[in-house]
C-alpha cells in the first residue's frame, strides 16, 4: 500500500500513488501517478484526460497550456501526471479527479496502432498474439495473464502444504518419457536428444529419496494438430508421491482444483461455477462405453475414445468430472494394472466437459513388472536402462497426475480457444512473435 507521509515530489519523481489510491484519503493532496491516455475529451477550455495504470483508471482534469499539450498527444502514449485530488464535479464515472498541474511524457505513442487498445473495437485472435503486449492494455485480456499468476499461487501453495517439494528437472533428454513419437529432436553436441514431453520419469524416480515432489514447467510435443486444445509447447503441473494411491492423487488433484477456483473466483476472474458440496462425479471407462453404445455408437470395450466420443459424454456433465480404470493397453507403460482385472488399469483422467484436463494414476514400482510392460508396449528396455537400475533400488509405491494448466485456464476463463490464454502460443502454424 502507497504512504503519503511524505509526498513531497522530487523532479526525477514520476510517480508517488496507482489510480488505487485515489480516494478521500488523499482529498486536497498532491500526487503523481504515471499511466497510458485511454481517451482525450476536449469541451474547449478544459481537457479530460483518462489515463489507465495498472490498478484501473483515472480522470485528471487539464486547463491552459497543458490542456494544448495534452491534445497533442496520442493515445496510448505513457506519461507521468501530477495534481492534486479534488472530488469529481460532474464525472459519474469517477468520484474523485486530478487537477492537473504537470504532465511529462514518457514515451509518445505511434499515432496508429494494430489495434484498439481500449477493447471497445474487437480485434481477431491472430492480431491480439500478434501484438500481445499492447492487448494486455485492455482490461479483460490481462485478466486471463492475472487469472494464470493466481492459478499458480494457488497450486503452489497447496502443494507446499501438504509437504510437496517443488523440483526442476531437464527438458533435453536422451529417451522418450512416455515412449511415444510426438518429439522435438534436437543435436545435443553431436548426440541425438529431444526436447522433454514430461518430467514423467525424472519425477518418479525423484521420489525414492524426496517422497512428495511436485514441478511447473514447460513441455514439448510435436504434434501436428491445430485444434482448439493442442500446442506444441504448454504449461504442465506435475506431482508424485510416494504411497499415495489412486484415489489419494485424485482427491489431491480436486482440492488444488478448488483452491484455484476459490482464488481467482474471490478476484472477480472465473466464467464458470463449481459445486461447493458435491465432489467431482466418477464415472468408470466401462460406464463410458455402455452410455456410448445406448446413443448408437459402435465402440467396444477396449477401444479409446475419441474427441467425438468425449463430445457426446461431455453434453450431459455441468463441469469437471472423473474418468476412472482406463484399458491398461493404451496407458502408458509405467501404470500400474488394475488388481482385479489385469485389462484395466489403475488411472484417471480429469475432465471438463470434453475437455481432458489432467492424467494420473498409480504407477508401477516393481522392476521385473515394470521392464515387462515396457516390452508389451513394444518399447526396447535398454532405451530405459538408467531409468530401471533406479526400481532397484527400494522404490516406494507411488502415484501422480500431470494437470494441464493452459486447458485448466481456459475453462475456468470461459474461453474456447487455448491460444487466447498463452502469451505467446507455439503450435504446428506459429512460432513467432
Amino acid at each position: 500500500m502507497t504512504s503519503f507521509s511524505n509526498l513531497k515530489r522530487k523532479e526525477n519523481d514520476l510517480r508517488t500513488a496507482y489510480s488505487k489510491d485515489i480516494d478521500g484519503k488523499v482529498e486536497g493532496r498532491p500526487l503523481l501517478l504515471a499511466g497510458w491516455i485511454e481517451d482525450i475529451r476536449n469541451l474547449g477550455s478544459i481537457v479530460f484526460l483518462i489515463v489507465r495504470d495498472n490498478y484501473g483508471p483515472f480522470q485528471a482534469v487539464v486547463k491552459g497550456d497543458l490542456a494544448k499539450e495534452a491534445l497533442a498527444l496520442p493515445r496510448q502514449s505513457y506519461i507521468s501526471i501530477g495534481g492534486i485530488v479534488k472530488p469529481s464535479s460532474g464525472s459519474k464515472a469517477f468520484d474523485f479527479e486530478l487537477i492537473t498541474d504537470r504532465i511529462t511524457v514518457l514515451n509518445r505513442a505511434d499515432s496508429s496502432l494494430p489495434l484498439d487498445a481500449t477493447g471497445r473495437v474487437k480485434a481477431d485472435m491472430t492480431t491480439m498474439i500478434n501484438n500481445r503486449p499492447l492487448a494486455l492494455r485492455i482490461p479483460h485480456e490481462k485478466d486471463v495473464i492475472v487469472g494464470k499468476s493466481y492459478l499458480l499461487k494457488a497450486a503452489r501453495a497447496h502443494l507446499l502444504s501438504k509437504g510437496f517439494l517443488e523440483v526442476d528437472t531437464p527438458k533435453i533428454i536422451s529417451t522418450s518419457s512416455e515412449g511415444g513419437a510426438d518429439l522435438f529432436k534436437v543435436d545435443y553436441f553431436g548426440t541425438p536428444a529431444f526436447l522433454a514431453q514430461s518430467p514423467q520419469l525424472y519425477k518418479e524416480e525423484l521420489v525414492l529419496g524426496l517422497d512428495h515432489v511436485f514441478e511447473i514447467a514447460h513441455y514439448f510435443r510435436a504434434e501436428k494438430s491445430n485444434t482448439v486444445r493442442h500446442l506444441s509447447e504448454f504449461l504442465s503441473m506435475d506431482m508424485e508421491a510416494a504411497l499415495y494411491t489412486k484415489e489419494d492423487a485424485m482427491a489431491l488433484l480436486e482440492e488444488i482444483v478448488r483452491k484455484i477456483y476459490e482464488e481467482i473466483s474471490s478476484r472477480g476472474l472465473v466464467a464458470i461455477r463449481i459445486d461447493e458440496e458435491a465432489e467431482f462425479p466418477r464415472y468408470s471407462y466401462r460406464e463410458l462405453i455402455e452410455f456410448l453404445k445406448s446413443r448408437g455408437y459402435e465402440i467396444k470395450v477396449g477401444d479409446d475414445l475419441t474427441t467425438e466420443h468425449l463430445r457426446e459424454f461431455g453434453k450431459e456433465q455441468d463441469g469437471f468430472y472423473f474418468i476412472v480404470n482406463w484399458p491398461l493397453s493404451i496407458k502408458p507403460f509405467y501404470t500400474m494394472p488394475s488388481p482385479q482385472d489385469k485389462l484395466f488399469s489403475e488411472s484417471f483422467d480429469l475432465m471438463h466437459k470434453d475437455v481432458e484436463i489432467a492424467s494420473g494414476g498409480q504407477r508401477i514400482h516393481d522392476k521385473n513388472m515394470l521392464k515387462q510392460r515396457i516390452i508389451e508396449c513394444g518399447l526396447n528396455p535398454n532405451d530405459f536402462e538408467q531409468h530401471l537400475r533406479v526400481f532397484g533400488w527400494g522404490m516406494p509405491p507411488h502415484s501422480g497426475w500431470g494437470v494441464g494448466v493452459d486447458r485448466l485456464l481456459m475453462r475456468l476463463m470461459g474461453k474456447e480457444n487455448i491460444r487466447d490464454v498463452v502469451l505467446y502460443p507455439r503450435d504446428a502454424k506459429r512460432l513467432v512473435p
